[in-house]
């Protein structure tokens, strides 16, 4: 992971210069587009009144932090992170809200294990008690909440994890080993070595979703599965007062759906379309039975090809105009016709896996590449075609078809969805040429660089200058 540099040196070494003025490979934020999709997600859980908790493993920075649970808000600061060093490097920003007021809380959503221990007393310690969650999903496990009670002097919060389809981790619900963990941390909090918080999932399947709002049915299933699970806790604890923490980027967006409408909040989407009059009923459900519901996102500040591809919401929610990060890389040389399939042009560029990452998005089928050129630049602006509404079953452009270490092979793929036909003739690149890539996933991406580039597309006339530099948190 790349090693970072102070952000005072970084602010000196590159505000004011623009991206053909600084090296290449670099990865680079819109801030218009990333403090918009912030601002979405902050409204759209404030007005169907669920507690929100911001995944920051994304970007891993101070600064996206502080938009996505609204700097100058008074609601609770509620962040995911997956790794030890994000909670670390987040403690001085989280000491700064609670001076102000703002409760807060830091869940590490990894299963907590033995070397984590020491380290997370530590940041139990310095934010106080119920600022610290952890993750479970083993009965050995639980002699780890004993030791971190022991050494921070009180009780951590806990997770149960859920295991919802995506089998990355969790226990599966209704099953054996779902009940005698239940049994295991209702005796733990029993003797003082925890506090059960609550039941949370992540829908990582969801970003195989490929039709628009297909993905609100699977956070629907989330919530139903943790209504379960709620359910066999409170027959071991009659009135356990519960937290369902659900969502992943596809699932939790979809609360934008229209029929959720600014006036009226959840009730506007009474009479409206199935998937939203069902999911009202749900959460009026869960509500009524005392639980508190939360959701949680990390990837939609930035969004990538992979958000795209899983159509969470419809084209006019969701579109490459709001991809808010880019990896901006040049031309170094270009191969005339040496696409024997086509007859078409390749080009390299110096982005290969280290700089995009090497994740396929989860299409199977229609799009293989490794990112797609944004239309921007000389010669690009206005010829190179972006991700349409059919996409990635319709894709075109420059594409990045091949990666190896540090080489990206760009390929022409045709019009795609412009009109334009797959014969349509290649629009030329020249070695030396500056482009900007849209990454297949953001997470992975930014884990190659120390820091991000910041531009803002909303100053007129100098969108490409950089604006602001954010350290990245890398490592473990």
């Amino acid at each position: 992971m790349a090693a970072s540099l102070p952000k005072d040196v970084l602010r000196s070494q590159y505000v004011g210069k623009t991206l053909h003025q600084v090296g290449t490979p670099a990865v680079v934020l819109d801030l218009a587009k990333v403090e918009a999709n912030c601002n979405i997600m902050i409204e759209a859980a404030e007005r169907l009144q669920l507690s929100w908790r911001a995944h920051i493993k994304t970007h891993k920075t101070e600064e996206l932090t502080r938009l996505q649970v609204g700097d100058n808000s008074s609601s609770p600061v509620n962040i995911v992170v997956s790794t030890l060093i994000e909670a670390e490097s987040v403690l001085p920003l989280l000491k700064e809200y609670q001076e102000k007021g703002r409760e807060v809380n830091v869940l590490y959503s990894f299963p907590i294990y033995s070397s984590s221990v020491p380290r997370l007393a530590a940041l139990s310690s310095a934010l106080g008690p119920r600022a610290l969650s952890v993750m479970v999903d083993h009965p050995d496990q639980l002699k780890h909440l004993t030791s971190l009670a022991s050494k921070s002097g009180h009780p951590p919060l806990v997770f149960l994890k859920i295991n919802m389809g995506s089998d990355r981790a969790g226990v599966v619900p209704g099953t054996p080993p779902c009940s005698s963990l239940i049994d295991g941390l209702l005796l733990a909090e029993s003797t003082g070595s925890c506090v059960l918080l609550g039941l949370y999932t992540h829908a990582g399947h969801s970003y195989q979703s490929r039709r628009d709002w297909e993905a609100m049915g699977i956070l629907g299933h989330e919530f139903s599965a943790l209504e379960d699970v709620a359910a066999l806790v409170r027959k071991g604890r009659p009135g356990h007062p519960l937290v369902l923490s659900v969502g992943a980027t596809p699932t939790v967006t979809t609360l934008q759906h229209p029929d959720f409408s600014s006036s009226g909040g959840e009730a506007a989407a009474a009479g409206g379309s199935a998937p939203t009059a069902q999911l009202k009923a749900l959460m009026a459900r869960l509500r009524a039975a005392d639980l508190a519901l939360e959701v949680h996102a990390g990837v939609y500040p930035t969004l990538d090809i992979q958000q795209l591809a899983a159509h969470a919401r419809d084209a006019s929610a969701l579109h490459a105009r709001a991809i808010g990060i880019s990896v901006l890389a040049e031309v170094a040389s270009v191969y005339a016709g040496r696409y024997a399939a086509t007859g078409t042009s390749e080009a390299l560029v110096n982005a290969g896996s280290l700089a995009l990452g090497r994740e396929p998005c989860q299409d199977g089928r229609d799009y293989s590449g490794w990112g797609i050129l944004m239309p921007w630049g000389a010669g690009l602006k206005d010829r190179q075609p972006a991700p349409g509404p059919r996409f990635p079953a319709v894709n075109g452009g420059w594409q990045v078809a091949k990666i190896s270490q540090e080489h990206g092979v760009l390929r022409w793929m045709g019009g795609g969805e412009t009109g334009r036909g797959a014969e349509e003739p290649e629009v030329p690149l020249q070695v030396g040429q500056r482009v900007r890539i849209w990454p297949n996933h953001s997470c992975i991406t930014g884990a190659g660089h120390g820091w991000y580039l910041v531009v803002d597309s909303r100053n007129q006339g100098r969108e490409d200058e950089v604006v602001d530099v954010w350290p990245r948190w890398n490592g473990w």
